[in-house]
């Protein structure tokens, strides 16, 4: 199918799809888990074959993990499910305002449009993310990366299968096969026809789409990401959520890549995450002056901390330890070289955090906690399909209300406006 074909399915499949609120949506999400309970061995079964190719093709294991499928994920999506049926809206209306003279004023939920979403790894995405856009009515185009192209092709079927169980439209999902960049190029120019870019991948990635695109994007900063550990923390409280923000899982775009500590606090933290589990797969980035005690010396890898490293996504289980005078020099720092996702204080003095949270500038700032609690359900907020650092329209996770704009009913009941 052609670009121009495409564009044209998915303006006419959004413009024919039902309002917000109706019940086909609901009964699209229910038959998204139907159908991916039915078909997941298949899915398996195409995941297991994509990343046969990416080791054919020498791709690093650590990229390859991000490329799997596993049941773990499938539960995972099956809680999405029920968090979207939770939180779809029932009513289109969400304010009725009387004005003067007996207007009546109505604010209904619109779908944002056509949306482009580009992802490079992760292939869960596609399905939580095609779900959430065509379960709010949008019309979505999905393009992924080369190395996940037949899980996607089988999510694809899933989902239009869905589509056609709940009487929608089946061209609000459009999978871009092609990984052509001329095609990805076409696509990025095309404002008359795409409303918004959601692209879920490396910095370089989302920094093309802002640059060869004038359409409004919803993305990522990347991950540059740091703890504060102020001299008031417990180290072994302190030692054990920075190795779950960075173990974890270390390529997550909440992943810590550096933790600046009081200095009279270096000494510890560090005896701290000796003691702690997991410690043995850390590559530790260290000042050349620094003193690792013995007891962590000998379980990690251990490197220069160097200039190059502030402001750096390592991806990998590399972590930075930056020693720092006091808050004041941590806050500077981060809001000098953090991408500006989450970052996180520990400090048992509940000044010292609150004032932490008030000057940095993040989408989220998590106080004595895993950064990996700027996560949609852990917070209370549904399914999410990114966490966005932009200003305008969604900062932070970005769940279901966020893929809907807004219009105004004005019922002026034969009103002119006075002169």
């Amino acid at each position: 199918m052609t670009i121009e074909n495409m564009l044209r399915r998915a303006g006419e499949a959004r413009a024919a799809a039902p309002p917000v609120g109706h019940d086909a949506y609901l009964m699209f999400v229910k038959a998204v888990r139907d159908r991916m309970n039915e078909r997941w061995e298949r899915i398996l079964d195409c995941n297991a074959r994509d990343l046969n190719r990416a080791r054919d093709h020498g791709l690093p294991e650590p990229f390859i993990q991000r490329l799997r499928l596993t049941d773990r994920q499938k539960t995972a999506l099956e809680c999405a499910c029920t968090s979207i049926e939770r939180d779809l809206p029932r009513d289109q209306t969400t304010a009725l305002i009387h004005g003067d003279d007996g207007i009546r004023c109505r604010k209904v939920l619109r779908p944002l449009g056509v949306i482009l979403m580009i992802f490079e790894a992760r292939a869960e995405i596609a399905l939580r993310a095609a779900a959430m856009c065509a379960a709010t009515g949008n019309a979505v185009l999905l393009r992924g990366g080369s190395e996940i192209s037949q899980t996607i092709s089988a999510v694809g079927d899933l989902l239009e299968t869905a589509l056609a169980d709940a009487g929608l439209p089946q061209g609000l999902l459009s999978i871009v096969n092609s990984t052509d960049r001329a095609q990805l190029r076409e696509l990025l120019r095309r404002d008359d026809a795409i409303d918004v870019i959601i692209p879920r991948g490396s910095p370089s990635l989302i920094e093309h789409c802002r640059t060869v695109s004038r359409i409004p994007l919803i993305a990522s900063g990347g991950g540059v990401n740091h703890v504060y550990v102020h001299r008031s923390a417990d180290p072994h409280t302190a030692a054990r959520l920075v190795l779950d923000a960075k173990l974890r899982d270390s390529a997550a775009c909440t992943a810590v890549e550096m933790v600046l500590v009081d200095e009279q606090m270096v000494e510890p933290f560090l005896a701290a995450l000796a003691e702690t589990p997991g410690t043995g797969s850390l590559t530790l980035r260290v000042p050349e002056n620094l003193t690792v005690p013995d007891a962590l010396r000998g379980k990690i890898d251990q490197i220069p901390l160097s200039e190059q490293d502030n402001g750096r996504e390592f991806l990998n289980p590399t972590l930075a330890v930056h020693p720092v005078p006091d808050a004041d020099a941590a806050i500077v720092h981060i809001n000098q070289h953090g991408s500006g996702h989450t970052e996180g204080v520990l400090a048992m003095d509940p000044t010292v955090s609150e004032d932490f949270a008030r000057r940095v500038d993040a989408a989220t700032v998590v106080i004595n906690g895993s950064l990996l609690l700027n996560d949609a359900p852990s917070m209370g907020l549904g399914t999410a399909l990114a966490i966005s650092t932009a200003r305008l329209h969604v900062r932070g996770p970005v769940t279901l209300t966020a893929l809907y704009t807004h219009s105004w009913i004005v019922d002026g009941t034969g009103t002119a406006r006075p002169a």
